[in-house]
């Protein structure tokens, strides 16, 4: 079965094709570079939902097939859930200056009240219209300042209180059992293995 990935972020698409791999489907896996686009769908949904829903019917007529997008983005509570789904864009100039605009506006925020969790939404479209949306959610604290040069986004300071170690500290095997992505990559398993046995 051939799955175009909606997205021109390297760092999803390694994580999306490492969960395919770890969970052995035969599912071939194509980026949007791949399958010949440098284009992207304007994410105009006002949830995760609708952004992925958006995107992944989007690249299902691009690629001519099933198709996999996702949306996901961190939420800070005492931020009122900023900058959810603007996360990747939030500051305009990129994920080093979407850190250092967190931590401005967290300045002086104990720790105590720096709750934050990332959510995923994870769609599966056809072109026909058949489509599945599944979210998860992971729980976590935003540290005083980055740690770590792994994973991407705003991994070096989402920490999990319980490793006391930020996602940009550990490696993607062990990323991958607790990411929001890979959350709701394992709800969506049961169709792709539905799907790839055609």
């Amino acid at each position: 079965m051939l799955l175009t990935l909606a997205t021109q972020n390297e760092g999803k698409l390694r994580e999306l094709q490492s969960l395919l791999a770890e969970e052995r489907l035969p599912i071939e896996a194509r980026s949007l570079a791949q399958i010949g686009t440098r284009d992207q769908v304007e994410e105009v949904g006002k949830t995760f939902g609708q952004n992925a829903l958006l995107k992944a019917a989007w690249a299902a007529e691009q690629g001519h097939g099933w198709a996999l997008a996702d949306d996901s983005g961190l939420c800070v509570d005492a931020l009122g859930g900023a900058p959810g789904i603007h996360s990747a864009r939030w500051s305009g100039r990129g994920d080093e200056a979407n850190n250092a605009l967190l931590l401005e506006k967290l300045a002086g925020v104990p720790a105590a009240r720096r709750g934050a969790y990332y959510r995923c939404a994870l769609a599966l479209c056809h072109p026909s219209g058949e489509a599945l949306l599944v979210e998860a959610d992971v729980a976590g604290r935003i540290a005083e300042a980055p740690r770590g040069t792994n994973g991407f986004g705003y991994d070096p300071l989402f920490e999990i209180p319980e490793w006391a170690l930020t996602f940009g500290e550990v490696d993607l095997a062990r990323k991958e059992t607790r990411s929001h992505r890979a959350l709701a990559f394992r709800k969506a398993v049961p169709l792709l293995r539905i799907l790839s046995r055609g």
